[in-house]
């Protein structure tokens, strides 16, 4: 299967020169220097990178969770380039949905609270918010699982319980930052499985990963080194993985 060409679909993302430096006493650390990227509405993009290439920093300022000292992002038609913080909590609740390595999840709230809690943020009513958390658990495959606490799931259903937290203000965006680092290779190969329907339903996922075969899952590939974009590629082995995953379970 080729790659989905969503040339046509309009950038969602759009980064031009983006630079980010950090001043640590008398040094100055560029982490990005000079980066230029465009994402288009319906892509699966993997972002590469060893420790230090700056993937992290980029990561941060793609998410709203940092600004660029320089350059211009545009996230959706809106330029989040020099917002102020309280601006930024705001894109990010309405635009990005955020899967983390560590789920993230409150410990004493059960899986249909946890993924109620962007909506609350949201000034949503409580009848309004459980029944959309509801539908968003059982989109996952969660459907029996609603009132555990995250002690009595598995990792792979914890890591469920936080892709229906990000799906559940229909965000622009999903940024999945290393989601299978904490799992197995079979629910590894779960979750990978549960964010190519995600795409397939029309969503945009950047996964920020330093597994080759995690990365391998999106339709294309940016690696970058020292700061800058080393290589952008689209993935020409989706059907091979894919097959990978079906012989290992």
């Amino acid at each position: 299967m080729k790659p989905i060409d969503t040339s046509k679909a309009g950038p969602l993302i759009t980064i031009k020169n983006i630079g980010r430096k950090y001043v640590i006493g008398a040094e100055i650390i560029h982490a990005i220097k000079d980066v230029s990227l465009t994402i288009n509405k319906g892509e699966f993009v993997a972002l590469m990178g060893p420790s230090g290439s700056g993937k992290s920093t980029l990561m941060n300022i793609l998410g709203c969770l940092d600004t660029p000292t320089k350059g211009e992002y545009i996230l959706n038609g809106i330029n989040v380039s020099h917002m102020s913080d309280n601006e930024l909590a705001e894109v990010r609740n309405n635009e990005i949905g955020f899967v983390f390595q560590t789920f993230n999840l409150l410990p004493r709230n059960s899986a249909l609270d946890n993924v109620a809690l962007p909506l609350v943020y949201a000034g949503i009513n409580k009848e309004k918010r459980q029944a959309r958390a509801k539908a968003a658990l059982e989109n996952v495959g969660l459907g029996n699982r609603m009132d555990h606490r995250p002690n009595e799931l598995s990792g792979g259903q914890r890591q469920r319980v936080a892709v229906a937290r990000a799906l559940i203000n229909d965000p622009s965006i999903i940024l999945a930052d290393e989601p299978t680092g904490n799992l197995d290779t079979k629910t590894s190969i779960e979750i990978m499985g549960l964010m190519e329907d995600i795409h397939a339903k029309g969503n945009t996922i950047i996964l920020v990963t330093h597994e080759e075969d995690i990365a391998l899952h999106a339709h294309r590939i940016v690696r970058m080194r020292d700061g800058l974009v080393e290589n952008d590629s689209m993935n020409e082995n989706i059907q091979t993985v894919r097959n990978r995953d079906v012989a290992a379970t």
